[in-house]
């Protein structure tokens, strides 16, 4: 079942009470801090309104919104995988370089963004645990605290991986205590565990797509191991076994509760998605109650918001398991045939088309010659602001687990034969050939990040897979193809702090050392 986004004044009735009262009587037909928390409906509204953070909104919009949603795709515009020719959320500069506090756009919103979602959820926190109506069992509540940290928890990664040192706030601010200092990212990121230990306690066990949209233990425990792996490298990108070791056991943990899909594009269209077997988290929407105006449908079919580069389509082999230009089946009058299925599930070259003259003309050009097509809807043709699509954005799934487990066992052990086999899987269900036999560890660990650039391509992934890795500037400093000029430093591992929030602190929040 998708959840429906509760009204606008719910949320806003979670942020301001945590705030003085502006008058001295509320208004009987609205709801305010003073007459909400009363039951355990209002906690379920107000949990609801927690997951809906940032369902909406597009980049223009005030406040802007969609990043960690439907909006993931556009992530890649800062990485080698496409260009974003609408600049939305000021791509363009980052991927040429131009970072500073001022800059804006994801820079900012990160940020502020985060700290607005642990701002609500600190204080569903503190308003459940004052609460002792017995219409909310023990157990409900805690499984509702474990939902809430989780959430948080998923935020505070986001600000730790950007940022580094960032502020930890758990409590509901005042007036008193709402500037904040930062803490070592250390710590931010023992929060993050914590949260997270805390929900793999205390959530359901059944698997995600048993749980009504409601977050579940090996969603937690697959958010934990996303978080681990991106740790688990370090300030140079020498892998950390112990924390790899970790990984790879939460992952065989998650792995037996899921499938994968065997039609590799149902996971990104709506039907089906709310029983999909390889699904762990998603942000689920229903049209037309919480559909963003600029649905997937139209600003990826139609207007190409995001425009893959040329380095990323050659990067698919062919289906004999071979580079393409290297493979004999390499056909550059007809460069999509004989090539690995996910490309054509992926990407759309000139218009999208689905067979039996079910096409769409973009009203936008493609800079690059090329479309993203994985998020799109067959059946919403042609695309429009009549047509939007309600798919949900899925955040975490068990292909990633499966690249995750492979990754951090081929570190720990080589790649042995439960290497091999996961890959296998992932690849068979497109119908593509097993990795030859006798590869190397380090030979895996190229495949592997291959695979995951092929796989996981627009689900937000592959500049937090860039960073980790410490190969950023080697891959963003010769970008040849990406419509402007790429630049890196090693400085941009950490972003700077917003120059608006550095401000309105009063001199207690710093700035990150390398923008000061």
């Amino acid at each position: 079942m998708k959840k429906y986004i509760i009204p606008f004044f719910v949320i806003s009735i979670l942020l301001l009470s945590g705030c003085e009262n502006y008058l001295d009587k509320n208004p009987l037909d609205q709801i305010s801090s003073s007459t909400f928390w009363k039951s355990k409906t209002d906690f379920d509204m107000a949990l609801t309104a927690n997951y809906g953070l940032n369902t909406t909104g597009a980049p223009w919009d005030n406040p802007p919104g969609g990043i960690w949603s439907y909006l993931l795709p556009n992530w890649d515009c800062i990485t080698d995988n496409c260009f974003g020719q609408h600049n939305n959320f000021n791509s363009k500069a980052i991927a040429s370089g131009d970072i500073s506090s001022t800059t804006g756009g994801y820079i900012s919103l990160v940020y502020s963004l985060s700290y607005q979602a642990i701002a609500r959820g600190n204080i569903f926190l503190k308003e459940l645990s004052a609460y002792n109506g017995t219409d909310f069992p023990d157990a409900d509540k805690k499984r509702a605290e474990a939902e809430i940290r989780f959430l948080r928890a998923y935020y505070y990664f986001q600000l730790y991986s950007f940022y580094g040192d960032v502020p930890l706030v758990l409590e509901p601010l005042t007036l008193e205590t709402q500037e904040q200092a930062k803490v070592p990212a250390a710590q931010i990121l023992a929060q993050v565990i914590t949260d997270l230990d805390f929900a793999i306690a205390n959530l359901n066990t059944v698997p995600y797509f048993q749980n009504t949209g409601h977050v579940t233990k090996s969603t937690a425990q697959a958010l934990k191991a996303r978080v681990l792996i991106y740790d688990a490298y370090g300030n140079n990108g020498t892998p950390n076994i112990e924390k790899l070791t970790q990984v790879r056991d939460l992952c065989l943990q998650v792995i037996p509760q899921y499938s994968l899909s065997p039609v590799f594009e149902s996971v990104f269209q709506d039907k089906g998605q709310s029983t999909n077997t390889e699904i762990i988290y998603s942000v689920n929407y229903l049209a037309p109650d919480n559909v963003p105006t600029y649905a997937a449908d139209l600003i990826y079919g139609d207007w190409i918001v995001v425009s893959p580069l040329q380095s990323f389509v050659n990067s698919f082999e062919c289906t004999d398991g071979l580079p393409w230009g290297v493979s004999p089946l390499t056909d550059t009058a007809n460069p999509f045939s004989n090539r690995d299925p996910r490309l054509a599930k992926t990407v759309f070259v000139d218009h999208p088309d689905w067979g039996g003259g079910n096409i769409h003309l973009p009203t936008n050009s493609r800079p690059t010659g090329y479309g993203l097509k994985k998020f799109l809807v067959p059946e919403n043709t042609p695309y429009g602001y009549t047509t939007l699509s309600q798919q949900n954005s899925v955040v975490l799934r068990l292909g990633e687990v499966l690249l995750m487990y492979a990754e951090a066992q081929n570190e720990i052990a080589g790649p042995d034969a439960s290497v091999y086999q996961v890959i296998t899987d992932l690849r068979a269900r497109v119908d593509m050939p097993p990795y030859p036999a006798g590869l190397s560890k380090a030979e895996m660990r190229e495949r592997i990040r291959k695979e995951r650039r092929i796989e996981l391509a627009f689900e937000g992934l592959r500049y937090f897979d860039l960073k980790r890795w410490h190969i950023a500037g080697e891959v963003l400093n010769n970008v040849t193809d990406g419509m402007l000029p790429y630049k890196w430093e090693d400085k941009f591992y950490h972003w700077p702090l917003p120059q608006n929030e550095i401000d309105k602190n009063h001199g207690v929040l710093v700035q990150n050392p390398d923008y000061k």
